[in-house]
C-alpha cells in the first residue's frame, strides 16, 4: 500500500438524479462525491469555455495600469517587462512582451538570474535599466513585496506598474498601479489566477472588447503552461484558461513551443495538464533553476524555427543536468533525516553550503511528499541564507508562518503552500526554533497521514466502457482543486502480472465477475507490491483510454492496491473512520449503532464467571470471542461502540491503542441506562442528519 488510509466518500443518492438529467453515470458518481446535487450544477461544473471569464476591468488598479501603459506606448517610451524566473514568470514575461510589441511598444523583456540576482526587483538592475533609458517597468508574477525598490525606482524617474498574484503584506508598494486579486480593496470574483493569468488580464484590458476573444485565444497556450506549472487551482477562470489553452497548444504557432513539444516527445499527441506538469514545465523551469532564464525567454519569443530547435535542445540538456543535481541533493537530505528522526518531528528545516539554489524548491517538494511535513531548505553562502519552503497541509500557510518570523528575515514572499525567503545565517537557529513552535501546534489529523481520497466505489467493471471513460474526460483539466477521479473496486483477482520499465513499474490483468481488465501501476515494482497471480485485492484506480496501433481500449491506471479486507477488518476501518470524524452514510451509522442484544453479548463476555479482571486483545479477536460466545457474528465496529459506552457509564476502564484494547472490568456495578450515554446520543444525532 502506498497510502495508509483509503477514504471513500459515502454516496448520497444524487448521482441518480444527475444521470436522469443526462450526465454519464461514471461522471455523475464523481460529481456526487464532490458536492454536485443536480444535473444543472454538474453541467456548470463541467463547463470550461469562455463564459467562465470575468471582466478584466474588475481588477483593482487595472484602469490606472492601462492608462499608464497606453501613454508609454503612444509616447515611444522604453518599457521593461520584468518577470520571475519560474515557468509562471517566464510565460508571463513573454505573453506581455509579445502583446505590447504588437501594439507598437518598445519593450525589453527581463528575467533576473536566480543565482546572482535573486527574486524580483533589485537596486542594481534598476540602475542598469535606467542607463538603458527605461522609464516604465511592468512587473509580472513579482513585485508585490518590493516597497523599497519601488521607491528607489521612483527616485530615479522610473514608473512601476505591478502585476502579481502572490500574497500581499499590509503595506503595498507605492507604484503607479498595483494589479493583484489578493490586494485588500480588490473585489475581483476569482482570486486564484496565476501570475500569467493576471498578465493575460492586463493584455485583455488593453484590448477593445470586441477583439478580446481573439486575443485570449492567441495567448491561451502560454497562459495554460504558466497556470498549470504554478499549481494553481483548476476551477473557475483557470479551468477555461487551461482547457482552451491545451487545445491551442496542440496547434500553436510559436516555433519555440512546437520545437519543445517535439523534443519532449509530445508532437502530434493529445495534451493534458499532465503533459505540462511532467514534460514542458520541467524543461522551461530548468532555465531559471540553472541560472540562465533568458534561454527560455528566447525560446518562447523567437520566430525562427532553426533558433527554436537549438534553444529547445539546450533546455532539454539543462533539464537533465538539473535532474542529476536534484537527485543528489534529495538523497543527501533523505539520508540525513532517516539517520536523525528528531529532525522531522513537526517540520523539516535543513541548511547546507554546497546545495544548488535552483533545485532546493523541488527537493523541498519531494521531502513534503515523503514525510508529510512543512519543509524549509536554506542555501548558505557568504553569511546569508536563501530559502525555499513547501507544504501540503490544508489550513497551514507558509506565508503567514514567514510573516511571524519577519523580524528574522531580510525578505520573504509567496503563497500558502510555496514561498521563498532570505535570512542572515546568525538568525537561522532562532528561525528554526520559531517555525518548530508554530508547526508543533498542527494536530496529527491536520498533518494528514498519507491518505487517499476515493470518489466512488464500483461493484464491477460494467461501467468502465469506452463511452463512459471518454465522457469522464470532460472533467479535465485535472490538477489542484480538481484532482483526477479515483475509483475503488474490492475483491478483484490478479490474473497475471509482470514487471515493465526495467522493473520500476508493474503491468497486470485483474478480473471481477468474469470481466478482465488491463492495468498499469507506475513506480511500483512487483516486489514492492508482493503481487502474484490468483491474489484477491482491492484496487484504487483511474480509468483511461489506451491507444495502440489504432486500437482504443480502457486501461486502469492504478493509484494503490491492498489485500482484500475481511468483513471484520472492514468493520474496524468503519470504526476508525467514525473516530476520525469522517463522513458516514446512513447504512454505516446503522452498522455502528448497538442494539440491546449487542450490549448484552459484550457485557456477558467481559463479566463472565471466572473471566479475568483485565483483558488485552485486538478488536478483531475480542469480537471473534464474543461472537463464539453468543453463536452469531458480532460486527467489530459495534463491539467498539459498546466498549466506548461502557467506559462512559463507568462499567469498564478502557485504553485503545492502534492495534489492541486493554479493558479493566468493574463487576458489581449498579444498573445504568446505556441508551442515554453521550456516545449513543451522538450517533442518533448523526443519523438524523443523513
Amino acid at each position: 500500500m502506498k497510502f495508509k488510509n483509503w477514504n471513500l466518500k459515502p454516496p448520497n443518492g444524487r448521482a441518480e438524479t444527475m444521470i436522469q438529467g443526462g450526465i454519464p453515470a461514471l461522471t455523475a458518481l464523481v460529481l456526487e462525491s464532490r458536492g454536485c446535487t443536480t444535473a444543472e450544477e454538474a453541467k456548470r461544473e463541467l463547463s470550461c469555455g469562455m463564459e467562465l471569464l470575468c471582466d478584466p476591468m474588475e481588477l483593482a488598479g487595472m484602469e490606472q495600469a492601462v492608462r499608464r501603459i497606453t501613454e508609454a506606448i503612444r509616447g515611444g517610451e522604453h518599457i521593461c517587462v520584468y518577470g520571475d524566473y519560474d515557468v509562471d514568470g517566464i510565460t508571463s514575461t513573454c505573453l506581455l512582451t509579445s502583446h505590447l510589441r504588437t501594439l507598437g511598444g518598445n519593450v525589453l523583456p527581463y528575467v533576473p538570474n536566480r543565482l546572482s540576482e535573486g527574486y524580483s526587483l533589485n537596486r542594481e538592475t534598476l540602475e542598469e535599466l535606467k542607463q538603458r533609458e527605461i522609464s516604465l517597468i511592468i512587473t509580472v508574477d513579482c513585485g508585490i513585496t518590493n516597497i523599497e525598490e519601488t521607491l528607489y525606482a521612483k527616485s530615479m524617474g522610473i514608473d512601476i506598474v505591478i502585476t502579481d498574484h502572490h500574497e500581499c503584506k499590509p503595506e503595498l508598494p507605492s507604484a503607479v498601479a498595483v494589479v493583484n486579486p489578493h490586494q485588500p480593496d480588490c473585489s475581483y470574483p476569482f482570486k486564484q489566477l496565476a501570475g500569467v493569468g493576471v498578465a493575460l488580464k492586463l493584455v485583455l484590458a488593453l484590448t477593445p472588447v470586441e477583439l478580446r476573444e481573439a486575443v485570449f485565444l492567441s495567448y491561451a497556450d502560454l497562459a495554460a503552461i504558466g497556470t498549470v506549472a504554478d499549481v494553481m487551482e483548476l476551477n473557475g477562470e483557470n479551468r477555461a484558461i487551461v482547457s482552451i489553452g491545451l487545445e491551442r497548444l496542440m496547434q500553436t504557432r510559436r516555433p519555440g513551443l512546437r520545437m519543445l513539444l517535439q523534443e519532449a516527445g509530445l508532437e502530434g499527441k493529445t495534451l493534458t495538464s499532465t503533459s505540462i506538469s511532467y514534460s514542458l514545465a520541467p524543461r522551461l523551469n530548468a532555465a531559471g533553476r540553472m541560472g540562465c532564464p533568458e534561454l527560455a525567454v528566447r525560446l518562447l519569443l523567437t520566430r525562427s524555427e532553426e533558433q527554436a530547435l537549438l534553444y529547445a535542445k539546450q533546455l532539454c540538456d539543462l533539464n537533465r543536468e538539473r535532474q542529476a543535481v536534484e537527485q543528489d541533493t534529495f538523497q543527501q537530505c533523505a539520508s540525513l533525516l532517516e539517520q536523525h528522526p528528531s529532525m522531522r518531528e513537526h517540520c523539516i528545516i535543513l541548511a547546507g553550503e554546497n546545495w544548488h539554489q535552483g533545485v532546493i524548491g523541488i527537493v523541498a517538494s519531494r521531502l513534503v511528499e515523503r514525510y508529510q511535513l512543512p519543509t524549509f531548505m536554506i542555501c548558505l553562502e557568504n553569511g546569508r541564507g536563501k530559502g525555499s519552503c513547501r507544504s501540503s497541509l490544508e489550513g497551514f500557510s507558509l506565508f503567514e508562518a514567514l510573516e511571524q518570523c519577519s523580524d528574522l528575515l531580510d525578505t520573504f514572499g509567496g503563497h500558502e503552500q510555496a514561498a521563498g525567503f532570505t535570512i542572515p545565517v546568525q538568525n537561522i537557529p532562532e528561525f528554526r526554533s520559531r517555525i518548530t513552535a508554530i508547526t508543533s501546534h498542527i494536530s496529527q489529523s491536520e498533518r494528514g497521514q498519507n491518505d487517499l481520497s476515493i470518489d466512488a466505489e464500483l461493484r464491477d467493471f460494467t461501467l468502465l466502457t469506452l463511452p463512459q471513460v471518454e465522457a469522464l474526460q470532460r472533467m479535465e483539466p485535472y490538477g489542484a482543486g480538481n484532482p483526477r477521479p479515483t475509483f475503488l473496486l474490492e475483491g478483484v483477482r490478479v490474473v497475471s502480472c509482470m514487471s515493465v520499465g526495467c522493473g520500476k513499474h508493474t503491468r497486470l490483468q485483474i478480473e471481477k465477475n468474469g470481466i478482465v481488465m488491463d492495468a498499469i501501476f507506475f513506480s511500483a515494482s512487483m516486489q514492492e507490491c508482493g503481487l502474484q497471480a490468483g491474489q484477491r485485492l482491492d484496487a484504487a484506480f483511474y480509468p483511461q483510454i489506451n491507444e495502440y496501433r489504432g486500437l482504443r481500449t480502457v486501461q486502469l491506471l492504478m493509484t494503490d492496491l491492498r489485500r482484500t479486507l475481511s468483513p471484520m477488518q472492514k468493520d474496524l476501518l468503519l470504526y476508525q473512520r467514525y473516530v476520525q470524524g469522517q463522513p458516514l452514510d446512513r447504512q454505516e451509522l446503522l452498522r455502528l449503532m448497538p442494539e440491546r442484544q449487542h450490549f448484552v453479548a459484550v457485557w456477558r463476555y467481559l463479566a463472565r464467571p471466572g473471566g479475568p479482571a483485565t483483558l488485552l486483545e485486538t478488536p478483531i479477536t475480542l469480537t471473534q470471542h464474543i461472537s463464539a460466545n453468543v453463536g452469531y457474528r458480532m460486527p467489530c465496529a459495534t463491539t467498539m461502540i459498546c466498549l466506548e459506552v461502557f467506559r462512559e457509564r463507568g462499567l469498564i476502564g478502557l485504553n485503545i491503542s492502534s492495534r489492541q484494547v486493554e479493558i479493566d472490568v468493574r463487576r458489581g456495578h449498579a444498573k445504568v441506562d446505556l441508551e442515554e450515554s453521550n456516545v449513543m446520543r451522538r450517533l442518533r444525532k448523526m443519523l438524523e442528519h443523513v
